[in-house]
């Protein structure tokens, strides 16, 4: 079957999924993920993202213009994987390679993995090559400070639902992804990481939650000493939090400021932003 655009999203969307969850070379601001899936998922799939991600390159390039904007993505994926493996050389290739083809995430850029490149006189001169407008801008200060919400709420969820006694599973919500039409594709890529981490968290949760229900099931099949009422009152206080959790996901979403502007203009000077805390 003929490769698509929509195609190539799933499969970097999988790949994705597949090295968040699996954990080795994960990025500082994720290693919620690998912690919480080698906890819940136990022994990791074998798959090998770094070729997955050369073949999409492969495969999105051929498409022609349509396509660059995923051969970007798949760049920038494998230059996150080299930066936190302390490969600077290969993650400057890809670096480059990703603006080239659209990548402009500056605000990802200044996270803290990265910040060593930015002595790199290479680093600096790929990084003088973004344009930006300041609509996007916006958006993608909402897109990484929406990773590290999900973070911390998949942190907060695990203490959480740690010891109850009920069998309900609870979901972890998610904020909307944005709908807008972006003025620049790189926007794109960046919502794919997104998507990817709100994936791997959700899989990670809910299999542990599964594992925690089925545990009280058969205690309560099998072991009277299983404590029905402190069972019940585990659920409201679950239900109560997953009501809280999903107004809060809801209120997040992102809501574009007046009079931002939509004209094309070099990215803001290196080291002036702050990565989302």
């Amino acid at each position: 079957m003929a490769d698509t655009v929509d195609s190539l999203v799933a499969r970097v969307h999988e790949l994705l999924v597949v090295h968040l969850t699996q954990g080795p070379e994960a990025p500082a601001e994720q290693d919620v993920l690998a912690s919480l899936g080698r906890s819940f998922l136990g022994a990791p799939r074998r798959v090998d993202v770094a070729a997955g991600l050369h073949d999409l390159i492969a495969r999105a390039g051929a498409l022609g213009p349509d396509g660059s904007w995923l051969v970007a993505a798949g760049h920038a994926s494998l230059a996150g994987a080299a930066v936190a493996g302390g490969r600077a050389d290969q993650a400057l290739f890809h670096l480059d390679a990703a603006v080239t083809a659209g990548f402009n995430d500056c605000v990802a850029l200044h996270a803290d993995p990265v910040r060593p490149l930015h002595r790199d006189p290479r680093f600096r001169a790929l990084y003088g090559r973004m344009r930006i407008t300041q609509a996007d801008l916006d958006e993608f200060f909402w897109l990484h400070g929406e990773m590290q919400t999900m973070s911390r709420d998949a942190r907060d969820a695990s203490v959480d639902n740690v010891g109850r006694l009920d069998t309900g599973v609870s979901p972890l919500p998610q904020a909307p992804m944005p709908t807008r039409e972006p003025d620049t594709p790189g926007v794109l890529v960046t919502r794919i990481d997104l998507a990817a981490i709100q994936t791997a968290l959700q899989q990670v949760l809910i299999k542990a939650e599964f594992q925690r229900s089925a545990g009280n099931t058969s205690l309560s099949l099998i072991d009277d000493t299983w404590d029905l009422p402190r069972a019940r009152q585990d659920a409201r206080y679950a239900d109560e939090a997953d009501l809280r959790r999903r107004r809060a996901a809801e209120a997040r979403a992102f809501v574009e400021r007046p009079g931002a502007g939509t004209v094309l203009a070099p990215c803001p000077p290196l080291g002036s932003l702050t990565y989302p805390a």
